[in-house]
């Protein structure tokens, strides 16, 4: 089995190339509203690396959001065509948990601006409670209640940042991907109003 798996919903893209559980190509780089023009050119860079084509693909998996409204978009977009086209499944997982990734007791955190962040608490890959977009005083105040492992815009409140790998971590939710029925159907999922990533 070939997938492509695909992000651009926050600060980062990320491009991988995964064969039977094995990563074979991967892009991940911060490229803050540069998507839209770094991932055809990235995209050809990993098809190049694997030796693979377009042809090649048997999935697609994409983060649908939260995070920047048209960038969510950008990923999804490219995803659909080519699922429609190419009559291939399309699965998703949610951006909060493409960072947390299968690590336990974990706080995913990104920034939605306006003194806000997307957040969800996550275990080996599974939701706890539910997502939201939360004050950051708020989030603060849940951290200082729960231990537990902090990724994403950790800075925000305060804390180091934890280096983490989205390739892999897109490698590995492989088995927690939402199957998506209707590909016509499927929109950018987002937890507060569309001004959230307008700039302060």
């Amino acid at each position: 089995m070939k997938t492509l798996c695909m992000d651009s919903a926050h600060k980062h893209l990320v491009i991988v190339l995964i064969e039977d559980g094995k990563i074979i190509s991967a892009c991940e780089k911060e490229c803050w509203k540069r998507q839209s023009e770094t991932l055809f050119p990235e995209l050809i860079n990993c098809f190049e690396e694997a030796k693979w084509s377009v042809d090649d693909i048997d999935e697609v998996v994409i983060s649908d959001g939260p995070g920047s409204y048209t960038g969510v978009r950008i990923a999804m977009s490219i995803a659909k065509v080519l699922c429609t086209t190419k009559n291939i499944p399309l699965s998703c997982v949610s951006t909060l948990q493409l960072y947390a990734g299968l690590n336990e007791n974990c706080y995913s955190l990104l920034d939605a601006r306006s003194k806000r962040a997307y957040f969800a608490h996550y275990h080996s890959g599974k939701l706890i409670g539910e997502e939201s977009a939360v004050d950051l005083a708020d989030i603060m105040n849940v951290l200082a209640d729960h231990k537990g492992v902090l990724v994403g815009d950790c800075e925000l409140v305060g804390k180091e940042k934890k280096p983490i790998s989205l390739a892999e971590h897109f490698c590995a939710l492989l088995p927690y991907a939402r199957k998506i029925t209707n590909i016509h159907t499927l929109t950018p999922r987002y937890l507060k109003e569309n001004d959230a990533y307008k700039v302060k």
